[in-house]
């Protein structure tokens, strides 16, 4: 470790012996007025936070109006008690859950601020500092001492306070990177072993499985990943174990990243900057993932400046953001911060990545969220987010949003097709109000039908057609009006004309909406999609229409002209037959126009028979199931 043994405590006091003293005397060098950073999270020095308050506690008169400043605190928070409360006053860049409702009430200051720039508020003296306590390894024989598992803004609070003091602690991994420093870099230097804290947050493991397969669907090969604070983007990590070659550029290194590392799904070789390097800036995680940064050289914990950059976030080659959300609006708008006019967590560092991802060469961002909260009783998707509610990420920013319940990509796509879009993964039991909320507001059309049904994500398949063209096949979705309207308006008139059996060709949205608003139960209809969910394309439809009074259906098939002669049919046909024997249906039938050859041909060479020639040259066939 650092080239050189870690040295005894006594050896430690003979070699550097001015570094030592009663905690009496450290804490006799704060005044009145000081501002007192302290680490990080998990790296936060609990021996050090809890002795300043017992120091205070048994010298009233020390010091008072001391601010305490801290991103994110994981600790008990001693100093918010309130018989403290004329020596101590936090100020937090971060409204972390023990001291949530200190800040609503006024009692404690939060500061919005995107972290990649706390350490130029530090050198620039905007946010002048008098005192830093931290958490580091013991010093090796030449004094040499990591930061762990938070070098974040705590290695720019070290290079510009007056007064340093230290935890030395053994449970503290060493961590390559920026986080070396030597003990001659600090003022005080106390010993004391202890736990580190531990973050875990436990979600529901089948909203975690579900999102992580949309999340899934959307990270590729080769990609370098952020993954943000919050339970749902670690939960989520385990879905990744199917990829290859990720890289990490993130700001917090989790258990999950540590899994995925463990089994080489992780190896950094695609990066092009920091390549074969997994780099972050601080650590929440269990005692398992501190054991695995231990002097693990395949790890580099960067300044928060660093890490945090757009333009090295956007140099990295397609690099993909994680991040989650307290709520999103039909409009696009996100909050990661705030509900209302209550404070809740933090800026953070979310939008520097979701900016610098979208810059990135092949980059994408994703916001990943529930979509309820408080055990179902509210949507995170609402139709406007409430007055006072600070946005985290604006309407331009966000791309792809994804709950239990699917996919919206947003980008580029116009309010209603927002609306549309996020209403179709929100949970079913909330879209008829979303529905009508959004008519009153005008965001969709006034005569949008209401569905409150659950989208069968599970009928979604791959497929490859005989010409070895690669289809997604999916029921249809009540956001798919867009990509149906293009799809209709592609086919030629004689295409149209062999589907409708009519010269006409408009479609109008009274007529598309039939489609997407399709009662699963009464009629299914499966599309053939090319592409990513950036940029769909619909090149067939299937559907078939329960017929009343039997338990048959009438079948009704159209591929795109271009499309037409590559098997997309012939999948089309038996997968929506495969379903309706799974529905219990005795057969089907269709109509068909005597000059539609093709279609004739596959319908006879898939069981169905001529039932009767109707008038108007219209075949009627049957296939009993």
């Amino acid at each position: 470790m650092m080239g050189n043994s870690v040295v005894s405590w006594d050896c430690m006091r003979k070699l550097w012996p001015d570094k030592f003293t009663s905690e009496d005397a450290i804490f006799g060098h704060i005044k009145p007025g000081d501002r007192i950073l302290i680490g990080t999270a998990c790296g936060e020095p609990q021996y050090l936070v809890r002795a300043l308050t017992e120091y205070v506690n048994a010298h009233p008169t020390a010091f008072f109006d001391a601010e305490l400043m801290q991103v994110w605190t994981l600790g008990i928070a001693p100093y918010a008690d309130e018989k403290f409360k004329d020596s101590f006053r936090l100020n937090s860049f971060f409204a972390g859950d023990s001291i949530r409702t200190a800040i609503n009430k006024a009692d404690a200051d939060y500061t919005p601020v995107f972290l990649s720039v706390v350490p130029d508020l530090f050198s620039q003296k905007i946010i002048s500092l008098d005192v830093v306590l931290v958490q580091t390894t013991p010093p090796n024989d030449e004094g040499n001492m990591s930061l762990g598992i938070s070098v974040d803004i705590t290695k720019a609070a070290i290079e510009n306070a007056s007064l340093v003091i230290a935890q030395a602690n053994s449970n503290m991994p060493y961590v390559h990177g920026d986080g070396l420093i030597n003990i001659e870099d600090l003022d005080f230097v106390m010993p004391h072993d202890e736990p580190l804290l531990e973050y875990e947050d436990i979600v529901p493991a089948d909203i975690a499985q579900r999102i992580g397969h949309y999340v899934a669907r959307i990270v590729d090969d080769g990609s370098t990943i952020q993954v943000g604070y919050g339970s749902i983007p670690n939960a989520i990590l385990p879905s990744l174990s199917c990829k290859r070659h990720l890289g990490v550029h993130t700001e917090l290194f989790s258990e999950g990243i540590a899994e995925l590392m463990k089994i080489g799904v992780i190896d950094n070789t695609k990066k092009s900057v920091d390549q074969d390097k997994a780099v972050a800036t601080f650590c929440m995680g269990t005692k398992a993932t501190y054991d695995f940064l231990q002097d693990n050289p395949s790890v580099e914990f960067r300044t928060i400046d660093y890490t945090n950059d757009i333009l090295i976030i956007a140099n990295q080659r397609h690099m993909t953001a994680i991040n989650s959300a307290l709520e999103i609006d039909l409009t696009g708008q996100a909050t990661a911060e705030s509900l209302g006019r209550t404070f809740y967590s933090g800026i953070g560092g979310q939008a520097d990545f979701m900016r610098g991802a979208a810059l990135a060469e092949g980059g994408k961002t994703i916001l990943a969220m529930p979509s309820t909260a408080r055990d179902g009783q509210l949507s995170r998707i609402v139709p406007f987010l409430a007055k006072g509610t600070g946005v985290t990420l604006g309407r331009g920013d966000v791309r792809y949003v994804v709950t239990e319940y699917g996919i919206a990509y947003l980008h580029g796509r116009n309010i209603r097709e927002r609306a549309m879009s996020l209403i179709a993964i929100a949970h079913p039991k909330f879209r008829p109000w979303l529905i009508e909320m959004a008519k009153k507001a005008h965001l969709i059309y006034a005569d949008q039908a209401i569905l409150s049904y659950e989208y069968p994500n599970y009928l979604e398949t791959y497929r490859t057609t005989k010409a070895g063209l690669k289809i997604l096949l999916r029921p249809v979705k009540i956001s798919d009006e867009p990509l149906l309207k293009d799809f209709f308006y592609s086919l030629s008139n004689a295409s149209m004309y062999m589907r409708f059996a009519s010269a006409r060709r408009d479609m109008p949205h009274r007529r598309l909406q039939d489609f997407v608003a399709a009662d699963y139960n009464e009629r299914m209809i499966i599309l053939a999609v090319t592409g990513s969910e950036e940029r769909e394309h619909i090149v067939g439809i299937v559907q078939y229409i329960l017929n009343k009074g039997s338990q048959t259906a009438e079948l009704a098939l159209v591929v795109r002209d271009e499309f037409q002669g590559k098997g997309i049919g012939s999948e089309l046909q038996s997968y929506i037959t495969d379903l309706a024997k799974r529905r219990g249906l005795h057969g089907f039938t269709a109509e068909v126009l005597e000059e539609n050859k093709p279609a004739l041909r596959l319908l006879e060479k898939t069981g169905f028979s001529i039932a009767n020639i109707g008038e108007c040259g219209v075949y009627e066939l049957m296939l009993p199931l």
